[in-house]
This record gives C-alpha cells, structure tokens and sequence, in this order.
C-alpha cells in the first residue's frame, strides 16, 4: 500500500513497483485514510511518506500496525532529519528511505524488507548507528567494537535486551513480531560469537568497561 498526499507521486511509485514485481493493493493520500485501508487491506507492506496534511505520516505510523499489525511500514520521505528518523524506528518502522534513492535501489530496500530486513539509505543508516553508539538515544550506548557488527534494527534489540525486556515485550515495543524478535536475536548472538542473551548482555558489559 502507498501512502503519499501527491498523486502523481502515487502513481509513479505504483508504476515503478509494479515494475518490479509487486502488487499494489491500495492508496491513501493521509494518515487518516492510510490507518483505515490498512485496516481493510492488511497489506504486507506499506510504503509510508512523513509530511502530509492533517495527520502526518509519523502520527498515523502506530495507529497503521495497530490496525495491520502483520505490515511492515516503510518511511520514503524528502526529510532525513534525526528527530524524524528516531521518531520513525521508535514507532516500529522497518526502513526509512528518502526519495532521493534511485527508483531501482528503492525496489531493491523493499524486497529486502519482505525477507525481514531493515530498509535504511546510506546517510540515514549512519545518522542512526552514531546515535545508539554514542548513547546520545539510548542510555549506555553501545561501543564501537560491538556496534560495527550489528544492523541498526539489532542494536535496537540488544539494547532493549540490556533493560531485562522479554520477547513479547520487545516485539510490542518495536511494533514487530515475537518470531521477527527472535531472528534478530538468533542473528545478533551469531555475530557476536556467543551462545545466549546472557553472555551477550555480558559482552555488552565489558566492550563499555574497556
């Protein structure tokens, strides 16, 4: 589902992405008519743009999972500001893109996103990672040597691992799914060598000691 105010904006995207083998299963043109036909279609993914009129993109985010909580919501906006980014991924956003991508590169972000992963452009993706690394958005931080190994959405998850959450409440805090939990989970622990939510939250531990 496409959710932008500009018509012409909708109906190259619908273009582009049917181009590229996906099935365009509605429009909205606001976040209230976006949170309804979520509601209606149940679409597997949604492509979502910030700045619209009356609720915003940002504002309609939660109420659009709320209402297709099996949707993953793709932010393309014009604005890569920090505040809206964070505010994206906080409300259970699964990439945040800007239009200034190439159209084939934003086909490319979105058959990531059905097989279960984060859809980030480059520059976002690094605003993102310097973020939780400093711990200027999550108290702690994570360090560098901990970081560099990890996607934005499993810092997310590790992080939220640190303040003793469980699997059902990081799925809720994320706007995700307890299975999609324990993939990022599963695939953090691989990449930091170790063998369980413990012995992570210990590495974690002593990466911020050295």
């Amino acid at each position: 589902m496409i959710v932008d105010d500009h018509p012409l904006t909708r109906e190259a995207l619908a273009s582009l992405l049917g181009a590229h083998g996906f099935e365009v299963c509605g429009t909205a043109s606001d976040g209230t008519e976006a949170v309804q036909e979520a509601g209606r279609l149940q679409p597997d993914l949604v492509l979502l743009d910030l700045s619209m009129p009356g609720i915003d993109g940002l504002s309609a985010l939660p109420g659009i999972l709320n209402a297709s909580p099996g949707s993953e919501v793709v932010v393309l906006t014009a604005s890569g500001t920090e505040d809206n980014l964070l505010a994206a991924v906080r409300a259970g956003a699964a990439g945040y893109l800007l239009k200034t991508e190439p159209p084939e590169r934003i086909a490319e972000f979105l058959e990531g996103v059905i097989h279960g992963e984060a859809a980030l452009s480059g520059a976002v993706a690094r605003r993102l990672l310097d973020r939780v690394r400093t711990g200027s958005d999550h108290v702690g931080g994570v360090p560098d040597a901990i970081a560099q190994k990890l996607s934005a959405r499993e810092l997310e998850v590790l992080l939220l691992l640190d303040e003793h959450l469980g699997t059902d409440e990081i799925a809720k805090r994320l706007y995700i799914s307890e299975h999609t939990v324990r993939s990022h989970v599963k695939s953090l622990l691989k990449k930091l060598g170790v063998s369980s939510r413990r012995e992570a939250l210990e590495r974690l531990s002593l990466a911020r000691a050295a």
